[in-house]
Parts: structure tokens; C-alpha cells; sequence
């Protein structure tokens, strides 16, 4: 295959780029001309306070009397032929004081007619070296003279409405260009070797490549590239990163736009964009074009709350009939990235446009490592981190979130002066991530002793109900991002699915915070309102969609991850209000149960439920393993201090696990 054309990766296609230094130059050259003029005019006239306007008489009386210096006789055209235009300088005399006269020593300018008889005065009484004439000035010189000046003005004047006409027009021409970018292989650094965690994904994407590098493999069994592939995934699992690395590897052109770069505020812009989009990529075909974010032109027709004649849909239409209409696009490969696959029209979808979609999942615990030690590459970590344990540690991160993970923990080492980071700093920058930067909010006594007792009462009921889903990692009463104390649980695998009774566990603990500050106070506060959303939440899920009441498995609902207003507005109920209060009693059982529950578990552990809330106003953060201590000793046995520990105590401390075996679990 030759060789793609040579791109200008700094230009957008359509642009013209040689004009603009064009008229740069011009412009410099007519400034520069009317600057020498200026100073030409300035030279050639003098200084005018210095002039003395005279009568030819005047100074042929001067000359007879010896006092003219130097003198320029120019014939002027205007008075006739004996019709003359003086000027010169008068010689410098002193009075008798020794003081110069007001009048002499000065240039003197005067007009006139001259005879014969005065010209012999003339030269008789001024030195002839210093008498000099002219020959009268041409109509055309005096026509220069005096209207060059008016001339170049308006002429600069002229030339910028020009060019403001021309840029004008040029801007509304522009409109219905696209701005689609063409990325330079030399400068698009990312390969496929970047790329971890996505495996199936990139395998997809790069069968593009090899197709078209070796288009004959696939054409002799008869099969054909796909048309389009929609890259589908939360945000931050590499879907870019995915285009980047084809950018990268692909030996064909690579135009790269973002969906709300076709959306403008004129009718008709986006399909005209598109339009021109396809036309510049038929021309460099065989390429590929990437669409970023493509639901910002790609949504649902029909859905919105306006009419059906508005611009997105107009764009929409125009990106279906040049994907797949009647002319076609051979050679022209569309590769889309959105994380919101449900908002996008069904026609979009079909094959022959989008033939196929790839999704791109949140990495599984080899993909993080994968991810880990290529963002690892670019900073100095401690022989003793162990990114398989960091791996394990990080559930639920995408790979920008372990990007960000690793950038944090190397900005927090730097901050406290050290040469490499280590686990210290990683474990901070994780639970900053999940949790929140810790603030040191100024609370009183009775916030404290309340924010305490709340914490308690989820850290005591997680670690007696632990069932391995979601076991506990620590609890503070040090302020997290909005809330005032946390109970942190940290998932010891990739959560890929829940079971009932670990469902019914995560409401038993979310309600333990609430009956942990009555145990104290005899009241309750709203510290406990989130707890509350998410267990209702939860609870209107089991019941409505997962079928775990005793109403069966019964989808009661059209409840989706996203809301998309188009459709809210017109869905219905597809249930009796018979069966919407049967609902809503199941789910108001649900919670009330294990409300109960958490009450009797902490009323049968009163008395390490008060030590783990005192413990958290003396220390302000526990461990997991401390809280197993009370539970199980009754005290706290492994030292609790916050000096900086050693990279092997640190390693100890985070392996090191107490059993429960005196500690029999609540049955649900």
C-alpha cells in the first residue's frame, strides 16, 4: 500500500494559511511608506516656527544691505514666467550689546516677480556659491506633491476595508466547513502496548488496522471491514485512549472531531458540517474518522420536548445518509466513543452503520495491574509497593481513576519531601479518591461524641454481620469531603454481582449509624439522611427489580441507569395502584426489619460499641483490625498512633488480620 499523502496536523482541512502571512507583509510595506513620507514632508519643510514670511522687495533690501546668507530662487509656474519663489537664511548680526536681532539669523521664505535688474542685485551681493536656482516645477510634481499624501491614506484606508470584507466573508463561508482534524503520525505518540486493562476491546479495534494494512486476508475469504465501530463504556475505561492508539498504529489518514463540534447556533451548519466532514474523507480514503462523544448529535429523533424540525436532527439525518445511503462512503472507516448508548437513535445503530460496538468495561483485577504498571513507568516507587496489592485494593477504579491514583500518591510523597513513593502514600491517595480529602472542621464537643457514636454503630454491625462482600476498612471522625464521619468498607474483589443476603446486610449497616446516636443522645439527627436514600434505594430495587419480595420476580418498574427526559415524560405505569401500595409496603418491611436488627445487634454489643466510640474521640481514626479487637477482646491490643511508620511495619500492618471466631454472626 503507498504511503499516505503528507498532512498538516495544524491546520484545519479547508483552511487557507499562505494568505494570512500575504497580507501581513502588505501590510507592514504600506506602514513603512507612509512613515517615510511622513519623515521626508517633516525634512523637506523645516522648522516651521523658525520661517519668516517676507515681500520680494524685503529681501532684495536685505541683499543690497549684505545680509542674506544663502538664498533658492525657483521659478513657480503660478504667477507667470518672471514669477519666483525665495527662500534662504539671513546672516546673523549682533547689536552693539553684542545681542542677536529678533528677525536675522532665521530661514526667510518669500514670492514674487523678479526683473533682470533684480537678479544683478541678487548676485552682486550674496557670494554666488551660495545662490542656487531652480527650474520651475512640473504640473504633475506639484499634483504629486500635493496629493500623494491624501492618496496614501485613503489607500491604506481602502486596503483594510478590503480585507475586513474578505475575512468577513470568509468567517460565513466557514461555518459549513468541518473541523475535523487530521492527526500527523509523528506526532500521535500513543500505541496499542498503552493500552491495558481492555483486552477484547482492543482486539476489535485492532483488526481495523490489519485490515488495512493487509486488506487481501479478509477479501479472499470474501469478508468485508466493518463500516462503523461505536466504542460503549462508563467514562474513563479508555475509549479515547482506544482512537489514540489506532491513530497511532493505522499507516492511513486519521480525522478525529467531537459530536459538538457539528451543533451551531445557524440552521443548517451541523449537516452542512457533516456533509464536508465525508467529502474531505473520501478524498484521503482509505481513513479513518473518529467521533468523540457522538450522543451529542446522535440522540433519539422525536424524544425532545421541541419540535421535530430542529438543527440536531437535521444533523443526525444528514450523519445517517452519508454513513449509509445511497452513494455510500467505501474506504471511510467511522470509529464513535459515548458512555450513554441509550440515548442514541436506533437507526444509528443498525449494521451497515455502526456494525459494530465494543464495550469497554471497567478493568478486572489484572486489567488494574495491566493499567498500574503502565502509568507506573514515569514515577520512582519503593521496592517495596506491590501493584498487585494495589490492584486488589482498587475495586470499581477505572483507568483513569488508577491514572489519577498513582499522579496523587507521587504529588503527596513530593509534598512530604520523599524520594519515591511508597504504601503509605498510596493508601492516602486511595482513600482520598473513594472517600475524600480529609477536612479538620471545627467541631464542638457534643458533634463529636454524636459523629462518634454514628460511626460506631456501622463500623460494630458490618464487623459482626461481615459476610466477606463489603467487609470494613476503617472509620474516622475526621470530615470527608460533605459528610462528618465515615465508615469506609472496602470490597476485597470485583463486585460483579450481590445476593440478597449481602443486600439486606448493606441496609442492616446503612440504619446502625441512626440507632448508634440514640444510644447516646435518645434522639436522632439528620447526620443520618444519606444513610436512609440508600437504603430505601436499595430496598425499592430489590422489590421492583430484582424480584427479592415476597411480591415474586416481578419487574415492577422501568427504572434505567440514565435518565433520558424524551422518555420519562411519556412513560407509564404498568401497575395497579393496588400493587404500587403492596410495593410499597414490601419495601417499608424490608427496611423496618433490618432496622430491628441493627438495633438488637447493638444492644447485645453495648459495651463494645461504647469502647469503639470512645476509642474514636481519643484516636480519631480506627482500623478494621481494631475494631475486630474490641469486639473479640474487649480492647484495643495493636497500637494505635500516627508517627511515619516504616515501608515493612506499614506492609505488616496492612497483612496482618484478626479472627472472630468468639464472635458469632447475626443470622438474617
Amino acid at each position: 500500500m503507498s504511503s499516505p499523502p503528507p498532512n498538516n496536523s495544524s491546520k484545519s482541512p479547508g483552511q487557507p494559511g499562505r494568505p494570512d502571512r500575504i497580507n501581513t507583509r502588505l501590510l507592514f510595506i504600506w506602514l513603512g511608506v507612509i512613515a517615510l513620507i511622513a519623515v521626508l514632508l517633516s525634512t523637506g519643510e523645516g522648522n516651521q516656527q523658525t520661517i519668516n514670511e517676507m515681500r520680494a522687495s524685503q529681501v532684495l533690501e536685505y541683499a543690497r544691505q549684505g545680509k542674506i546668507h544663502s538664498i533658492v530662487i525657483e521659478q513657480h509656474p503660478e504667477g507667470g514666467s518672471r514669477y519666483y519663489k525665495l527662500s534662504g537664511k539671513l546672516e546673523v548680526i549682533e547689536n552693539d550689546n553684542g545681542k542677536l536681532r529678533e528677525s536675522e539669523g532665521k530661514k526667510f521664505t518669500a514670492a514674487g516677480t523678479l526683473t533682470e535688474d533684480d537678479f544683478k542685485t541678487l548676485r552682486s551681493n550674496i557670494t554666488p556659491a551660495r545662490i542656487e536656482e531652480k527650474p520651475a516645477s512640473s504640473t504633475f510634481s506639484l499634483f504629486l506633491i500635493n496629493a500623494l499624501p491624501t492618496l496614501l491614506i485613503g489607500g491604506v484606508i481602502i486596503f483594510f476595508a478590503i480585507q475586513f470584507l474578505k475575512n468577513a466573508n470568509r468567517s460565513a463561508l466557514s461555518f459549513a466547513k468541518s473541523r475535523a482534524k487530521q492527526l500527523s503520525r509523528d506526532k500521535e505518540k500513543a500505541t496499542f502496548k498503552d493500552v491495558a486493562g481492555c483486552d477484547e476491546a482492543k482486539e476489535d479495534v485492532q483488526e481495523i488496522v490489519e485490515f488495512l494494512r493487509d486488506p487481501k486476508k479478509f477479501q479472499k475469504i470474501g469478508g468485508r471491514i466493518p463500516k462503523g465501530i461505536l466504542l460503549v463504556g462508563p467514562p474513563g475505561t479508555g475509549k479515547t485512549l482506544l482512537a489514540r492508539a489506532v491513530a497511532g498504529e493505522a499507516a492511513v489518514p486519521f480525522f478525529t472531531i467531537s459530536g459538538s463540534d457539528f451543533v451551531e447556533m445557524f440552521v443548517g451548519v451541523g449537516a452542512a458540517r457533516v456533509r464536508d466532514m465525508f467529502e474531505q474523507a473520501r478524498k484521503s480514503a482509505p481513513c479513518i474518522v473518529f467521533i468523540d462523544e457522538i450522543d451529542a448529535v446522535g440522540r433519539q429523533r422525536g424524544a425532545g420536548l421541541g419540535g421535530g424540525h430542529d438543527e440536531r436532527e437535521q444533523t443526525l439525518n444528514s450523519l445517517l445518509v452519508e454513513m449509509d445511503g445511497f452513494e455510500g462512503h467505501e474506504g471511510v472507516i467511522i470509529i464513535a466513543a459515548t458512555n450513554r448508548p441509550d440515548v442514541l437513535d436506533s437507526a444509528l445503530l443498525r449494521p451497515g452503520r455502526f456494525d459494530r460496538q465494543v464495550y469497554v468495561d471497567l478493568p478486572d483485577i489484572h486489567g488494574r495491574e495491566e493499567i498500574l504498571q503502565v502509568h507506573a513507568k514515569k514515577i520512582k516507587f519503593s521496592s517495596y509497593v506491590d501493584m498487585s496489592r494495589v490492584a486488589r485494593s482498587t475495586p470499581g477504579f477505572s483507568g483513569a481513576d488508577l491514572a489519577n491514583l498513582l499522579n496523587e500518591a507521587a504529588l503527596l510523597a513530593a509534598r512530604k519531601n520523599k524520594k519515591e513513593v511508597e504504601n503509605t502514600e498510596l493508601e492516602e491517595a486511595r482513600d482520598k479518591i473513594s472517600f475524600g480529602r480529609e477536612r479538620r472542621r471545627l467541631m464542638d464537643a457534643d458533634d463529636r461524641r454524636t459523629t462518634a457514636y454514628h460511626e460506631a454503630g456501622h463500623a460494630v454491625v458490618r464487623v459482626l454481620i461481615d459476610d466477606g462482600h463489603l467487609p470494613l476498612h476503617k472509620v474516622t471522625i475526621i470530615p470527608r469531603g460533605r459528610a462528618l464521619g465515615m465508615a469506609m468498607f472496602l470490597p476485597k474483589k470485583d463486585i460483579l454481582g450481590q445476593s440478597r443476603k449481602q443486600l439486606l446486610n448493606s441496609i442492616c449497616t446503612a440504619m446502625a449509624g441512626r440507632i448508634g446516636e440514640e444510644v447516646v443522645t435518645g434522639d436522632f439527627s439528620n447526620g443520618a439522611s444519606s444513610d436512609i436514600k440508600q437504603a430505601t434505594t436499595l430496598a425499592r430495587h430489590m422489590v421492583c427489580d430484582w424480584g427479592m419480595s415476597e411480591l415474586g420476580p416481578v419487574a415492577l418498574g422501568e427504572n434505567q441507569e440514565h435518565i433520558f427526559l424524551g422518555r420519562e415524560i411519556t412513560r407509564t405505569q404498568n401497575y395497579s395502584d393496588e400493587t404500587a401500595r403492596r410495593i410499597d409496603a414490601a419495601i417499608h418491611d424490608i427496611i423496618v426489619t433490618q432496622y430491628k436488627r441493627a438495633q438488637e445487634l447493638i444492644q447485645a454489643n453495648a459495651a463494645a460499641h461504647k469502647t469503639v466510640a470512645e476509642a474514636l474521640l481519643e484516636y480519631e481514626t480506627l482500623d478494621a483490625v481494631h475494631v475486630q479487637e474490641i469486639l473479640k477482646y474487649g480492647e484495643i491490643r495493636t497500637p494505635v498512633d500516627y508517627r511515619p511508620l516504616t515501608r515493612r511495619e506499614r506492609d505488616e500492618e496492612l497483612s496482618a488480620t484478626v479472627p472472630l471466631a468468639d464472635v458469632s454472626p447475626a443470622t438474617i
